[in-house]
């Protein structure tokens, strides 16, 4: 059995397969490490969602902003953006399904074995390991429960800026959110800045990307999200597999034993 760990698919359904099929996946032996962010911007959201959940105990996910934005649109009243491609799930028979089965999925996951965290966006130097993986469950917990919606229709926004023990409900939830599905650039102090979108050596005044930071720690850590790194953190340990399909780039695979990059042009 090989793991392989896939950056944002986006809805490049077609490409996904390309790249699958250059490293010979199967189901049957293999799985696939789904760094979030399988749907939206691309033509293909559909099939790319249906793909991923009917892989079962083949698929490893966690999930992305975007695969949250499509939940806050369902369940939480939000609306469809311009440049949002979710009408085909949304108006999908299986659409309840489809939803439910992202409720289910990861925020963040902890490998032990190879001492290896994968989230969509990282992990914060402000957090161990154990506190990360445990903010993750408590905020899984919320996704799963009855009263979802709630948390959907204030999930948005950039407040609290920055993480404090004390943090309660939405407050807390929010800011597990960010850290985990939209963190690019961070200060010292774990303050967010969540506006810039920039390459890492184009950081806002007073902040830096979030693995510049010392970790007390060896961990490993696989991400997507930040697109404009084309993979490129300057170190072995922050491994990125945004390597921008949906913008014309590339779709990314690593084979999470060996570290080999497979790619396909997109």
């Amino acid at each position: 059995m090989t793991d392989y760990a896939i950056g944002d698919i986006q809805g490049c359904y077609e490409r996904l397969l390309d790249v699958l099929d250059k490293v010979d996946f199967s189901p049957s032996r293999d799985r696939l490490w789904v760094a979030g962010d399988i749907i939206n911007r691309g033509p293909s959201s559909l099939e790319s969602l249906r793909y991923v959940k009917n892989l079962g105990s083949s698929a490893v996910v966690v999930l992305g902003n975007h695969d949250l934005h499509l939940l806050a649109v369902a369940l939480g009243g939000h609306s469809v953006k311009r440049k949002d491609t979710l009408d085909d799930i949304l108006g999908a028979p299986d659409h309840q399904e489809l939803l439910q089965w992202l409720l289910q999925q990861n925020i963040c996951i902890h490998d032990t074995r190879r001492n290896l965290v994968m989230s969509h966006a990282g992990l914060p130097h402000i957090w161990t390991v154990e506190k990360g993986a445990a903010l993750a469950r408590e905020l899984e917990t919320v996704l799963r429960s009855p009263n979802v919606e709630d948390y959907f229709r204030e999930m948005y926004g950039n407040y609290p800026e920055c993480w404090r023990d004390d943090l309660q409900g939405m407050d807390r939830w929010r800011m597990i959110t960010n850290y985990f599905t939209r963190m690019r650039f961070i200060a010292e102090d774990g303050t967010l800045e969540l506006a810039a979108k920039e390459t890492a050596d184009n950081a806002p005044a007073g902040f830096a990307p979030w693995f510049r930071f010392q970790r007390p720690d060896d961990v490993r850590v696989v991400f997507g999200h930040w697109a404009a790194l084309e993979g490129e953190t300057g170190s072995e340990r922050y491994i990125g597999l945004d390597t921008g399909c949906v913008w014309g780039g590339q779709l990314t695979v690593m084979n999470l034993d060996t570290d080999e990059k497979i790619h396909c042009d997109c």
